[in-house]
């Protein structure tokens, strides 16, 4: 019966990274079960840095909706948490004084078209009158400026209906884009005056992430530039607005838009931006060649004197290697577990 092995994945993976020298691996000699699989040379290997600055996530279009007019709440209706569409009525004020203006903007506007009216039938008849001679030149002119006071008073009079209808629009407070109600300041009755807030909206389907970073690290990525993102412990990819200095302070303030149209994240959810840096030199070895022992963690090393536990700090992951930052050598050979597959 033959048994086969399957060999971790991360030797094929060092082999690209390791400074362009694949690692030696050969199987192992030694017959003590705990110490079997394959015999990895350790190389150094050459890795971006990563600079990471925390965020917080927050939408990219938000809205603190107000009014211009003064009076009562008559109604609320939206509810916090309620998706709304653009366009939608959420609160509506106390609008009667507005439309007793409004009727009597109107009626003067009728009185000001009837003026109008007239007065030009009295210009065409003088017109008449003085192209046979039977009207003085004054008189014309008379009623020719009676015709352009009477246009004037017409216009003023449309002008009024329409601010008046403007005002009337604030009487009913709308969402100017969809998006989600997270906040509401007024109930029905409440009296509330021009710029006072009343309803804040927001829309999700994009994120903004701003992290405070050195102006080194910030120089590495530009505007369109792609980075890591991890929201909630999520890994996604955002996409860099704009990088701006921080004023009054010695940091770069970088901008990343993350796409949320299935609403995954909420915002306000804590994030971190992972920022490419200069490379750097490293050890890597494969997860699966980890041994544990309560809190300490190490891998089996290979010698001359036969195998031995050796202790190590690790950093961070990489596919299915990790960092050892100390207690490995370039040159240290270790032994890399193989899982059976079949017989």
């Amino acid at each position: 019966m033959d048994l086969r092995f399957r060999i971790t994945p991360f030797l094929a993976l060092a082999a690209v990274l390791a400074c362009g020298e694949a690692p030696a691996a050969e199987s192992s000699p030694n017959t003590n079960a705990a110490d079997a699989g394959v015999v990895m040379v350790l190389r150094d290997t050459l890795l971006p840095d990563v600079v990471e600055a925390s965020a917080v996530t927050e939408p990219v279009v938000s809205a603190t909706l107000s009014t211009k007019l003064m009076g009562h709440v008559m109604a609320v209706l939206a509810r916090e948490g309620e998706r709304v569409q653009a366009g939608a009525p959420l609160v509506r004020l106390d609008a009667r004084d507005i439309e007793a203006r409004r009727e009597q903007a109107e009626a003067a506007l009728r009185g000001a078209e009837a003026a109008h009216q007239e007065a030009g039938l009295q210009a065409a008849r003088m017109r008449a009158l003085h192209a046979d001679s039977a009207a003085p030149r004054a008189q014309l002119d008379a009623a020719e400026t009676g015709l352009a006071r009477a246009e004037q008073g017409m216009l003023a009079a449309r002008a009024v209906v329409t601010e008046v209808s403007v005002l009337a629009d604030y009487a009913d407070v709308r969402a100017p884009f969809g998006g989600v109600v997270v906040q509401r300041f007024v109930d029905p009755g409440a009296f509330v005056a021009p710029g006072m807030p009343l309803m804040r909206i927001d829309d999700a389907s994009r994120l903004r992430v701003v992290a405070a970073v050195t102006p080194l690290a910030a120089a590495a990525v530009r505007r369109g530039t792609s980075v890591r993102v991890s929201i909630e412990g999520i890994p996604v990819v955002g996409i860099v607005e704009g990088v701006v200095p921080v004023p009054g302070a010695s940091l770069a303030s970088v901008q990343v838009l993350v796409d949320n149209s299935g609403g995954r994240f909420s915002s306000g959810s804590a994030a971190t931006v992972s920022l490419p840096g200069a490379t750097r030199t490293t050890l890597l070895v494969p997860i699966a060649a980890l041994v544990r022992s309560g809190d300490l963690t190490g891998v089996r090393v290979r010698s001359a004197n036969g195998t031995n536990t050796r202790w190590v700090r690790l950093g961070r992951e990489h596919g299915g290697a990790i960092e050892v930052l100390s207690g490995l050598s370039a040159g240290d050979s270790i032994v890399v577990p193989v899982e059976p597959i079949g017989a």
